[in-house]
């Protein structure tokens, strides 16, 4: 239990790092110290099986598998204080305490509800509501004796929020952890090796585009990572819940992707997927990374023993490539799905196979290399043609304007939208999104398994895997290419199709 304290306030379990001098701010010691005790005291004299903490912890936890109503909780509480009174002295006297007690162990979060077709969430101006402005759907989970559902106050969807700020504060609380968080400038090799997220370009021209955020080695860059899951574990249904997760980048390497450092910030229900209408959802975040540019947050590092002005920045989203549509907006399905090409893609369309055939590779190499007159090894051209042009935050600023689209599973559609985009992504109202060199990254771990399952397949020719197929070949005679693998028609009905030269042995 005293570890799970020391990890909260970010203290390697085992030092000493804190004493009661003031090494940190007089508020947050007292935190510290009063959970400290209370984990080290026993829940009664002679008790050795739990600790005060440790009873609330469990009492909660059993809580939560049991299903119980906060009434039933506190009259639970209620009857352990009457025929326990020396043990449940100075232990919290119902659920409200109790989850007071979790938001300083920093397990607490704020609950925003939601309207269950995404258009908008009940916050701000709307926090009164009772139903969606958008499709008129109601806050609440109606029944027949209460057709509003007004009475009990169920809502029909939850938004789950987990502040951000504290527990970036926390990373300074740790004089070993406060010390490595300024590694990035401090203690890196810059030798032109790329070990880290500092050596990309992205990370110095950030900082020079944004030097009075750069001057202070303590400031934070983070990425967002987000994927749909099935919290069921049950292949045979379909339901996609997206956590949002923030890494923050100043650590070293052998540091910042370990689960530890990772920050849960958003927890976004199902049972469907969002598609565009997750800007509705990443609200609140955006809006506490926008506080945490302008203003910051009072921080102490326990390394130096002072207080600063603790800024955070954004750096890029990392995603799958649905999620990639979903993060910028751009519609990563089609003709033109490709965000690099953008408006430059080389695309055709396959006539037997019914896929787009993304063409123009070799305009990213060199001028002078030999692969772009081998017509006969790639589509039957030779090609001069240029890279396409980078699409920056300011032509895409320029072209999206204010565009403002309504969200919501019920809405059939936006007309006027710019070409290829669906929405006008929710980063953009960051101060300093357009000028991220890289706003969004893939997960490669998705692609590979798409490659490797691709290439696996049609070696060895399987069913529904192989890309080795009739259309395929018929497509390539179409093309005029690759003459050799062409089908075969050796008697009217009957086609034979060559081996492929890459085809393995059934043997």
């Amino acid at each position: 239990m005293q570890g799970l304290v020391h990890n909260v306030f970010g203290i390697p379990h085992g030092t000493s790092e804190l004493n009661r001098e003031g090494d940190i701010p007089v508020s947050e010691a007292e935190k510290f110290y009063k959970l400290i005790d209370d984990s080290q005291q026993d829940l009664y004299s002679g008790c050795k099986n739990f600790s005060k903490l440790s009873f609330i912890i469990r009492l909660l936890h059993l809580k939560c598998l049991g299903k119980m109503s906060n009434k039933i909780f506190n009259m639970l509480v209620e009857l352990l204080r009457e025929a326990f009174p020396e043990a449940m002295t100075n232990l919290p006297s119902s659920y409200y305490e109790a989850g007071k007690l979790m938001n300083t162990l920093g397990l607490g979060y704020e609950k925003t509800d939601t309207c269950p077709n995404d258009c908008s969430l009940y916050w701000g101006s709307a926090e009164k509501r009772t139903s969606c402005e958008t499709c008129n759907e109601l806050r609440w989970v109606a029944s027949e004796n209460d057709p509003t559902g007004e009475k009990r106050k169920i809502p029909q969807k939850v938004l789950w929020h987990f502040s951000l700020k504290p527990r970036l504060q926390r990373l300074f609380m740790s004089s070993k952890i406060a010390s490595q968080m300024r590694w990035h400038e401090k203690n890196h090799t810059k030798d032109g090796c790329m070990r880290h997220l500092a050596d990309s370009p992205a990370w110095p021209i950030f900082d020079h585009l944004h030097p009075e955020f750069s001057k202070n080695c303590q400031n934070v860059r983070l990425g967002l990572a987000s994927d749909e899951f099935n919290p069921f574990n049950n292949m045979s249904s379909t339901h996609s819940t997206w956590p949002v997760v923030l890494i923050p980048y100043n650590l070293p390497p052998w540091m910042c992707m370990k689960q530890l450092y990772f920050m849960l910030s958003l927890l976004i229900p199902g049972p469907s997927s969002l598609g565009n209408n997750i800007n509705v959802y990443l609200q609140p975040l955006v809006k506490e990374l926008t506080e945490l540019w302008d203003f910051g947050i009072q921080t102490y590092d326990a390394s130096q023993k002072e207080n600063f002005q603790l800024h955070a920045a954004l750096l890029w989203t990392i995603s799958d490539f649905p999620g990639y549509a979903m993060l910028s907006g751009w519609s990563t399905k089609g003709e033109y799905a490709c965000p690099v090409c953008h408006k430059f893609t080389h695309v055709r369309r396959l006539t037997h196979s019914f896929k787009y055939c993304y063409m123009g590779h070799r305009r990213f190499l060199d001028s002078k290399h030999k692969f772009r007159k081998q017509a006969q090894f790639f589509d039957g051209t030779e090609e001069y043609g240029k890279r396409p042009p980078l699409q920056t935050g300011d032509m895409i600023v320029s072209e999206l304007g204010d565009l403002q689209i309504k969200f919501g599973k019920l809405v059939k559609g936006n007309p006027k939208l710019p070409f290829n985009w669906k929405k006008r992504s929710i980063f953009f109202d960051l101060p300093y999104w357009k000028d991220n060199v890289l706003k969004h990254n893939l997960d490669f771990m998705h692609i590979e398994k798409n490659v490797c399952e691709n290439i696996w397949g049609t070696l060895l020719d399987i069913e529904d895997k192989v890309k080795d197929h009739y259309n395929f070949r018929h497509d390539l005679r179409e093309m005029g290419i690759r003459k050799e693998p062409h089908p075969i028609e050796t008697e009217p009905g009957k086609v034979y199709l060559p081996l492929s030269s890459f085809a393995m042995d059934k043997k």
